[in-house]
C-alpha cells in the first residue's frame, strides 16, 4: 500500500505508517534541518526538500508516477492559520494562501483512497469552529467521508498527555464497501519510569545556575507552590500576581506520571517539564523516547532544531496504532 505525506518533520507520523506496513513513495518537507533527518534514516525514501506550494502546482501523476485514483494514502497536518470566509460555500478558494490549502490541492489532484490529516485540538474551537467547518467542507467537496477525533497518545502506548485532532477521510466512491474505526485504547498507559531508566545518554539544553538551584527544591511531581514562598515570587516576578493555577512554572514531573507535551523548547518559563531525578531539562534521546521514537532514529541539525523536530512530531505509536486502522480498512477493496 503507497502512501505520500506531507509537512513530514522529522518522520513521527511517517515511521508509524510506515511500521504500519506503508510504502511511502514521497515525503515533502520544507525545512531543512527535518529533510535531512529523514534522508540519513531512511536512504531509500523519497524526501523532497521543497515548499509544498512549489510541489502542488506540478503534474502531481507524473511527478509522483502513480496514476489519480491509485494512491492509497495521502498523509500529513498542515499548520492552520485562519481562512477567509468570502464565499458563501466556503470553499477550496476560501484557504488560498494558507498550507491547508495545498493538501487540499494534492488530495484534488490524486483522489487517494483514504487520507489521514492530524491538527492540534484545538483546532475544532479555532476562530469559533469556523476553520474546522471550512476544512471539513473542503474535504466533503473534493468527495470524502469524514470523521474527526481527538485522541490522547498517552491512551497508545506513549507515555506522554498529548491530544491530536485525527480526520480521517474514505473516498465516496468505496464508503460503501470499507469503513474506519479508531483505535481501541489499551489498557496499559506508560508513565516516564517507563522509558526513561535505560535512556542513552545523549546531548541536553541546560538550565542557568540560579535556575538549576531552585528546581532542585521542587520535589517530584511538584511545582513553584512546593518551595519557599519567597524564593518562588523572586522567580515568578510579574506571573505571581497572575489569576489561574500557573502549574507549568517550575513544574518538575515524576517517574509515576506520563510527560506533559513534549514542546519545542525545553526551557520555556510558562510551560517547564524538569526531570524526575536530575535538576536539568530532558535531553534529546529522553524527549525522542517520550515521543516513542525508536533509539537509532538521528535526528540531524543544532541541539536547538532536534528539540524543535521533536517537539513538532506525531508520536510514533500513535501514528502506527491510526495507520493499522487505515491499513484494515484497505483491506477490505
Amino acid at each position: 500500500m503507497k502512501s505520500i505525506e506531507l509537512f513530514a518533520g522529522a518522520g513521527g507520523l511517517a515511521l508509524g505508517i510506515e511500521q504500519a506496513g506503508f510504502d511511502t513513495i514521497g515525503l515533502v518537507e520544507f525545512d531543512s534541518s527535518a529533510a535531512e533527518t529523514l534522508k540519513y534514516n531512511r536512504p531509500h525514501w523519497n524526501v523532497i526538500h521543497d515548499d509544498v506550494a512549489n510541489i502542488s502546482k506540478l503534474d502531481l501523476e507524473e511527478y509522483f508516477s502513480i496514476k489519480k485514483g491509485e494512491l492509497d494514502l495521502l498523509s500529513g497536518g498542515a499548520p492552520c492559520q485562519a481562512f477567509s470566509y468570502a464565499g458563501k460555500r466556503l470553499g477550496l478558494e476560501d484557504t488560498r494562501g494558507t498550507l491547508f490549502y495545498h493538501y487540499a490541492v494534492f488530495l484534488e489532484k490524486l483522489q487517494p483512497k483514504m487520507f489521514l490529516f492530524e491538527n492540534v485540538k484545538g483546532l475544532t474551537s479555532h476562530d469559533k469552529g469556523k476553520t474546522y467547518e471550512t476544512i471539513l467542507n473542503v474535504f466533503e467537496s473534493e468527495g470524502y467521508d469524514v470523521q474527526s477525533k481527538v485522541l490522547n497518545a498517552w491512551d497508545y502506548g506513549v507515555a506522554q498527555k498529548r491530544e491530536r485532532m485525527i480526520m480521517v477521510g474514505i473516498r465516496n466512491d468505496l464508503s460503501n464497501s470499507i469503513s474506519f474505526e479508531y483505535p481501541s485504547k489499551h489498557e496499559y498507559k506508560p508513565v516516564l519510569r517507563d522509558i526513561l531508566m535505560d535512556c542513552p545518554p545523549s546531548q541536553g539544553m541546560h538550565y542557568s545556575e540560579y535556575k538549576r538551584k531552585i528546581f532542585e527544591l521542587v520535589p517530584p511531581g511538584g511545582y513553584w507552590r512546593d518551595i519557599p514562598e519567597n524564593i518562588a515570587k523572586e522567580y515568578m516576578k510579574s506571573t505571581w500576581n497572575m489569576g489561574g493555577g500557573r502549574t507549568g512554572i517550575l513544574r518538575r514531573l515524576s517517574l509515576d506520571e506520563p510527560s506533559l507535551t513534549v514542546l519545542t523548547s525545553p526551557t520555556q518559563k510558562q510551560t517547564e517539564r524538569c526531570h524526575p531525578l536530575e535538576a536539568r531539562p530532558f535531553t534529546i534521546r529522553e524527549n525522542a523516547r517520550i515521543q516513542s521514537f525508536p533509539d537509532n532514529w538521528k535526528f540531524q541539525g543544532s541541539i536547538g532544531n532536534q528539540y524543535k523536530q521533536i517537539g513538532n512530531a506525531v508520536p510514533v505509536n500513535l501514528a502506527y496504532e491510526i495507520g493499522l486502522k487505515i491499513k484494515e480498512s484497505l483491506e477490505m477493496l
